[in-house]
């Protein structure tokens, strides 16, 4: 069975797509931008405070789910400059512990919105 997760409390799809899918004993959480849920605006054009509400958003959406952060499995996270890497990791690191889950990062020509940062998850629900 596939279900639709949604909440106010992480920004909405700005496209044909959800926000989260639950499928089976997995969660599959879009790639989130930098947006402020209250604003709808991004947070900040700073990498470092991207990536933290980006997590954020991950971290409401999951809530939603039944879920938390800790049981996230993958996660692939797309900067527009590789140079951030070192800084982005430091905030990364502060929402998730060992065993970490298993992750992508790739430098990307943009993102929407002008964002710097984009990052997707998937999360176990068991």
């Amino acid at each position: 069975m596939i279900e639709q997760i949604s909440t106010t409390d992480a920004p909405g799809a700005v496209g044909p797509y959800s926000q989260a899918i639950k499928a089976g004993d997995l969660l599959f959480v879009s790639g989130q931008l930098p947006i402020d849920p209250a604003t709808g605006e991004l947070n900040s054009a700073n990498a470092v405070e991207q990536a933290e509400q980006c997590l954020r958003n991950l971290q409401a959406i999951a809530r939603a789910a039944g879920t938390e952060l800790s049981k996230t499995v993958k996660t692939t996270v797309l900067l527009t400059d590789l140079g951030d890497f070192a800084d982005v990791n430091r905030v990364y690191s502060s929402f998730f512990s060992t065993p970490f889950p298993a992750r992508a990062c790739y430098e990307v020509r943009g993102l929407p919105k002008g964002a710097k940062v984009e990052i997707e998850a998937v999360i176990s629900l068991i």
